[in-house]
């Protein structure tokens, strides 16, 4: 299954990484054991953000994927399942509007 997995990396102890230039190891390494469907780098509320694609197959492969993040960046880590277009078509919206609306 598709998730939509966030990473929130605090401050500290990012800033200490950058100033001894390790950061950008670190991340690369985490990126190249991962390897997300898709990765993208923002500021949410004002905290450094990893937003990445993920795909799961059992509820254990969060380990692999939020271990790292814990570990490494002292991050806190989220996950959201996620679907694509064709997904929600499967979803047959207008029967479940028939019944549920």
């Amino acid at each position: 299954m598709r998730f939509l997995m966030k990473a929130s990396i605090p401050n500290e102890p990012f800033n200490s990484y950058i100033r001894d230039g390790s950061a950008s190891h670190r991340m690369q390494a985490i990126m190249g054991e991962l390897k997300p469907e898709a990765a993208y780098f923002a500021e949410f509320n004002g905290i450094r953000t990893a937003t990445l694609i993920v795909h799961l197959n059992e509820a254990s492969e969060m380990v692999k994927y939020g271990e790292p993040f814990f570990l490494q960046m002292d991050a806190e880590v989220e996950y959201h399942p996620v679907m694509l277009p064709e997904d929600l078509a499967k979803g047959n919206l207008a029967e479940i509007g028939k019944k549920w609306g």
